[in-house]
């Protein structure tokens, strides 16, 4: 069994609640892949640096300057800030980016029609299927090495280009199906997927492909959670045995959460 496991929001960007986490994930058994994200440090060095960031469904528009920017955050200082303290709780971790070893190779996407505008997301990536390169990721595995996943990816071609962390996560664990039985956890600082943001009672249990599309036109699903809902639906579609939506806090809890099934 393989475990990819995702983390982002607010737990990447708070030392304590990052330090927990890793505890909890350096003692989570067996083979296990982390991919995580940085949006809000990135976000931060920006509006430092006079860079305006723009979002559409929760996916950062990326030109050249902000591409310099989240390639600094991503695949310097947060990806190596995660390995130095995996390394000091026994798990030894390597940090990657898709370049590296060339585990994951994307494309630049095209310009998408919203109404009446064409939309181009700049140096933004999607990863084709047959995009991640689970024979080097199941050798890191093999060699008792724990990867941990940035969200820079190439082309290629010497291009850099920028993918939504969830997207990672779900093609690294759709790749690695392929070689064993694999999970992916989404962490982050809510319980899952709530009904009331407000409310964290109002966790969903269970979301579907069929209950999605009416989750999202009633805006009880919205932002950086849709990518997240999309991304698993796709995961479990594709062969991944579990996807589950849940508390960073809760990584090693059973039954918490939310379970996201075709």
């Amino acid at each position: 069994m393989i475990n990819v496991v995702k983390i982002g929001g607010n737990v990447v960007d708070s030392p304590e609640a990052l330090a927990d986490f890793l505890s909890d994930f350096a003692r989570m058994g067996g083979s296990k892949v982390l991919v995580h994200g940085g949006g809000k440090e990135a976000t931060r060095l920006a509006r430092a640096l006079g860079i305006e960031t723009n979002m559409i469904d929760g996916r950062r528009v990326t030109d050249a300057a902000t591409l310099d920017v989240v390639t600094m955050v991503y695949a310097g200082l947060i990806n190596k800030r995660i390995v130095s303290i995996l390394q000091s709780l026994g798990c030894n971790a390597i940090g990657l980016s898709g370049a590296d070893a060339s585990v994951i190779t994307a494309v630049r996407r095209e310009p998408v029609r919203r109404g009446n505008v064409d939309v181009d997301y700049g140096y933004v990536g999607d990863i084709p299927a047959g995009g991640v390169n689970s024979a080097a990721l199941s050798g890191l595995l093999g060699l008792g090495l724990t990867p941990v996943v940035c969200a820079i990816m190439h082309d290629g071609a010497g291009h850099l280009l920028n993918c939504n962390a969830d997207t990672v996560a779900s093609a690294t664990a759709i790749g690695l199906s392929a070689i064993d039985r694999t999970t992916l956890t989404y962490c982050f600082e809510q319980p899952g997927v709530m009904k009331d943001i407000s409310d964290p009672d109002s966790v969903i249990s269970l979301i579907t492909s069929v209950d999605f599309p009416s989750l999202k036109a009633d805006g009880v699903v919205s932002g950086g959670m849709l990518p997240k809902i999309e991304n698993a639906l796709a995961a479990v579609k594709a062969g991944v045995d579990s996807v589950i939506i849940k508390q960073a806090s809760a990584l090693n809890i059973g039954g918490a959460g939310t379970i996201i099934r075709d």
